[in-house]
């Protein structure tokens, strides 16, 4: 092998290993990513306040996530539930009681207490569930 085949081996080589890299960290295989921006289906689950596992849902502002839900009590004390990832990437959302939104810390996106997109790169609202509080259990449902 002369030096000119050489260096054209080396650089398909390249080349190749360059592409196989960038589709790794193609959105398709972030782990973070999904195709699919809708949360949970067919959720119906109770949460017993008197626990110690569901006390941040006592103090306005405080939320907590399950079954890929978040629930969240607003700072004017009613219950409101969304799916817990965000809809841009999949990466999970957080509360912020004291801007009124989910916000999404990996890429800036930011939702309404009813789920709107108020931030992108986000381009599609939240799945929004109802809640029911019943004494101290709180049902959270499509």
């Amino acid at each position: 092998m002369d030096r000119k085949e050489f260096l054209s081996a080396i650089g398909v080589s390249a080349a190749a290993f360059t592409v196989m890299n960038c589709l790794a960290c193609s959105k398709g295989s972030n782990p973070g990513s999904s195709n699919s921006v809708n949360g949970p289906t067919g959720v119906d689950f109770t949460l017993d306040l008197t626990t110690s596992a569901n006390s941040a849902l006592l103090a306005n502002g405080g939320y907590l996530a399950q079954n890929n839900i978040i629930i969240a009590k607003t700072t004017a004390g009613a219950y409101i539930a969304v799916q817990q990832s965000c809809t841009h990437e999949n990466y999970p959302l957080v509360y912020q009681g004291n801007s009124k939104q989910f916000y999404c810390n990996n890429h800036g996106s930011a939702f309404t207490e009813a789920g709107v997109v108020k931030n992108s790169p986000a381009s599609h609202n939240l799945t929004v569930y109802n809640t029911t509080l019943t004494g101290t259990s709180l049902r959270i449902y499509s």
